[in-house]
């Protein structure tokens, strides 16, 4: 990225930020006057200690000097308040600017294509989620407030010095373009690498996500140790991309450190003399002395936010970045309306390929019509599109020619929630969400009553095992369903689309998880549930077939053969291979 392009990646950045921070005004104003506030108050003190010193101990009067304490302290409890409240409305904002941040990215995310987590791992997501938010929030809800702080304590402390000695002031001032100086060169250097070391460390997160949650097919395979030996990899390669900013910032920090303090030595060397020759009071010196120490302070701490603004950058570039991240999957402006969804389907031409695999047709040139109320199979040999055409019936890509024609209707013409909602889709592997057990099953319908969710258990041959569950239908799954078997997970999600009620049934192998007991119960469940709607199979058990109206026979994305079972056995090689193949397996399974 050039130096161009760089800066308006942080521009954008900033803006951002700004956008999530304006609507909150009020408590922008109360921050704002709580730092002004507590920033008068301590610049007070530095008059409060010189008044003390020439007025209470020089002059040895009792009364003044208990007078000037009481102001000192009374200036303390001030600064406590203040303090109080500038911490309380400033960290208040940050938590608040990002948790909106955070459900702004989430409702983004949410919407976007299959098809963009496809090119990025959703585990990194997740990172840039936590880690990237966690650091914007202790910046916007500390390290700007620190920074704007110190800034006025810089300025104000500035002024103070002029006022109680120019002389010395001046030999401050020398010292200003020493300490500007590695700022803005290591300054540069510092953003940078805290961006990499944000990667690196989102790629560890992302590393952990995945072992652990594939953590029985790790030890199955004895893979701990080499998997013990990547993780170290990379947990040294994020290692060594912070040890090259920490030095940096450090350098930066120590340089800033020498050169405001040396001044201050120099300047009390200086000050010293001119008190013993009576050109300025005790109480000029310890007061001008404070007010350095407070600038000083004041451009190291700035110097060292400085950092994690930088950090924070970065932190905002990778949020925008997922903020932008173009939806190629969206409702048409104006949407079309079903009357009454039959699931009369027409594909037209369609043709389509992954953009991984520009060159290579999933989807080629297929035209098929499916009827309301039939039942079709979807059989071919693994690569030949049968999941890749669920996919664009449900619109998770469209295609490049051709089109779907839904009820008279183009799909791409319907909104997303209103073509979606014709389809109930039972995969290949269950889906199931951490919730309990009532829960996961009416995921398609939340306002369903309970006696809908246990009769769409019950139709799916499920409400036997979940009442002998510990909680029944409260029991708590784990992540994914664990604790539940590959059989179980499956009748629930066939569960969740018997209560869906969609008029387009989409079963992706829906039995291949279960028993021969646990097929017969649902494939009778099946074919009730079938009744009156369109039914799209992807099948490879004969007796799944068999019992379809119809057999879509697909091969390298192009329709090869179509009718009954009967029919393609003396009419389709491909279809009686298959069929042999199966019949071999079933055999062998009996």
């Amino acid at each position: 990225m050039d130096r161009s392009s760089e800066k308006n990646h942080r521009q954008q950045a900033v803006k951002l930020a700004l956008s999530f921070i304006a609507p909150y005004k009020r408590q922008i104003v109360y921050s704002l006057a709580a730092l002004l506030f507590t920033a008068t108050i301590t610049l007070s003190i530095g008059q409060g200690v010189r008044l003390l010193i020439d007025q209470g101990l020089a002059t040895h009067s009792k009364d003044l000097l208990s007078y000037y304490v009481l102001i000192f302290l009374g200036l303390v409890c001030a600064l406590a308040i203040g303090t109080f409240t500038r911490y309380y409305w400033v960290t208040w904002l940050g938590e608040r600017v990002i948790a909106d941040m955070r459900c702004k990215v989430f409702n983004h995310l949410i919407h976007l294509h299959p098809g963009f987590f496809e090119n990025n791992r959703g585990l990194e997501i997740q990172s840039r989620l936590t880690a990237d938010m966690t650091l914007l929030q202790s910046v916007i809800g500390s390290s700007i407030s620190f920074a704007l702080r110190n800034f006025i304590m810089m300025i104000g402390g500035t002024v103070w010095l002029f006022v109680t000695n120019a002389k010395l002031t001046a030999i401050v001032m020398i010292c200003v373009p020493l300490v500007v100086a590695p700022i803005l060169i290591f300054g540069r250097r510092v953003r940078g690498l805290s961006r990499q070391s944000q990667d690196k460390v989102a790629v560890v997160g992302a590393y952990v996500g995945e072992i652990l949650g594939q953590i029985k097919t790790v030890q199955a395979y004895n893979h701990q140790p080499l998997d013990q030996h990547k993780f170290r990899d990379y947990v040294e390669d994020a290692f060594n991309v912070a040890k090259h900013r920490i030095t940096q910032r450090a350098l930066l920090v120590t340089m800033v450190i020498i050169l405001v303090l040396g001044a201050v030595g120099v300047m009390l060397w200086v000050g010293g003399m001119d008190v013993i020759d009576g050109r300025i009071s005790a109480g000029e010196l310890a007061a001008f002395v404070f007010y350095s120490v407070i600038v000083g302070s004041a451009v190291a701490s700035i110097s060292e936010v400085i950092g994690e603004l930088q950090r924070a950058a970065g932190a905002a570039e990778r949020t925008m970045e997922l903020l932008h991240a173009p939806n190629e999957i969206e409702s048409p402006l104006i949407n079309k309306k079903l009357p009454k969804a039959v699931g009369n389907i027409n594909i037209d031409q369609v043709s389509f390929a992954y953009s991984s695999r520009p060159d290579v047709r999933a989807i080629d040139s297929l035209t098929l019509h499916i009827q309301a109320g039939e039942m079709l199979a979807l059989v071919g040999p693994s690569g030949a599109g049968k999941s890749t055409l669920f996919d664009l019936l449900l619109r998770f890509f469209d295609c490049q020619s051709g089109r779907i024609v839904l009820d008279g209707v183009d799909i791409r013409h319907l909104s997303l929630a209103d073509l979606r909602g014709c389809f109930a889709l039972v995969s290949q592997t269950p889906a199931l969400f951490y919730g309990t057990v009532y829960d996961n099953i009416c995921y398609a319908r939340p306002e369903a009553s309970h006696e809908q969710v246990e009769a769409a258990a019950m139709a799916a041959h499920a409400h036997e095992f979940i009442s002998a569950l510990p909680q029944g239908y409260q029991t708590r799954l784990g992540d994914l369903g664990q604790g539940l078997s590959g059989g179980q997970k499956q009748r629930l999600a066939i569960a969740r689309a018997v209560l869906a009620d969609a008029p387009v049934l989409l079963l992706d192998e829906a039995t291949s998880a279960l028993d021969t007991q646990s097929e017969y119960y649902v494939q009778q469940a099946l074919k009730q549930l079938m009744i009156d709607r369109t039914t799209l199979v992807i099948a490879h058990r004969l007796s799944t077939v068999q019992s379809a109206d119809r057999i879509a026979v697909l091969n390298q994305g192009s329709l090869e053969a179509l009718g009954t079972h009967a029919t393609l056995m003396s009419e389709s090689p491909l279809y009686a291979q298959l069929a042999a193949l199966q019949f071999q397996i079933d055999l062998q399974n009996t």
